[in-house]
């Protein structure tokens, strides 16, 4: 689905959002064409901050695409806020339940509809000290298997000026630079048409985050490290306390 077709509502959104990221923010947008405007697609981007959201949908919207995020089941039963959510097309995902199997359901018929999902492969912002991308949870290798649709990497970086996670730092100065690039697909082709195991999965989400990583090196410069992998749970300590990098 393209974004013509919009409605109040999401227009109402597009207001809002386009609005204050105008005044906010400075960008430089690269690889549009990517984000072919036909089809499903899977939109993978690093995340640095919780901000994130915000310059990614401006970026894909700008490219000719209505982004779909994924929410938490919970906000969806809030009054309003749900209602909204709805009617702006964003997808309810059950998290450690029964229901779980019904959200991969849920995007599956949203790429099969045509439209442009975005997954956080990490999850989470990173936790990597210096906001390089961490190893990915298998969602969106997953859901690539499952449909076969392309997954496009979007690296982008600048959001951490907006707002810093490591020190919870809300940057409020107009025109902030901001860099957001889609390469092209992922090459996920030596999977096609295997058995989604556990290996499988990591194998995908690695090739996934490896790209992330290396065209996030082409917008800072510099070297990469590897992909920065979570402590053990019993070892973690609460994330960002001392810039120790805990998950």
């Amino acid at each position: 689905m393209t974004r013509r077709r919009l409605g109040f509502w999401r227009r109402f959104a597009v207001v809002v959002v386009k609005t204050v990221l105008t005044v906010w923010t400075r960008r430089t947008w690269r690889g549009m064409e990517h984000l072919r405007h036909d089809g499903g697609i899977i939109i993978a981007p690093n995340h640095i901050s919780h901000a994130d959201p915000l310059v990614s949908a401006h970026f894909i919207y700008d490219a000719g695409r209505w982004p779909r995020f994924l929410g938490k089941a919970s906000l969806f039963r809030v009054p309003v806020v749900g209602w909204l959510l709805h009617r702006c097309l964003q997808i309810p995902v059950e998290r450690g339940t029964v229901d779980a199997v019904k959200s991969l359901d849920a995007l599956v018929a949203a790429l099969r509809e045509g439209g442009a999902v975005v997954i956080y492969p990490e999850g989470t912002t990173t936790r990597e000290p210096d906001l390089w991308p961490m190893k990915g949870k298998t969602g969106a290798a997953r859901l690539a298997l499952a449909t076969g649709v392309p997954v496009i990497p979007v690296a982008m970086w600048g959001p951490e000026r907006l707002f810093d996670p490591r020190n919870n730092r809300l940057g409020l100065r107009p025109r902030i630079p901001v860099t957001v690039v889609a390469g092209p697909p992922v090459d996920l082709s030596r999977w096609v048409g295997s058995t989604p195991t556990k290996a499988t999965l990591e194998e995908m989400t690695d090739a996934i985050m490896l790209r992330l990583r290396d065209q996030l090196a082409e917008i800072r410069g510099g070297t990469p490290p590897p992909l920065w992998e979570r402590p053990p749970r019993r070892a973690a300590t609460r994330p960002w306390r001392g810039q120790e990098g805990a998950a």
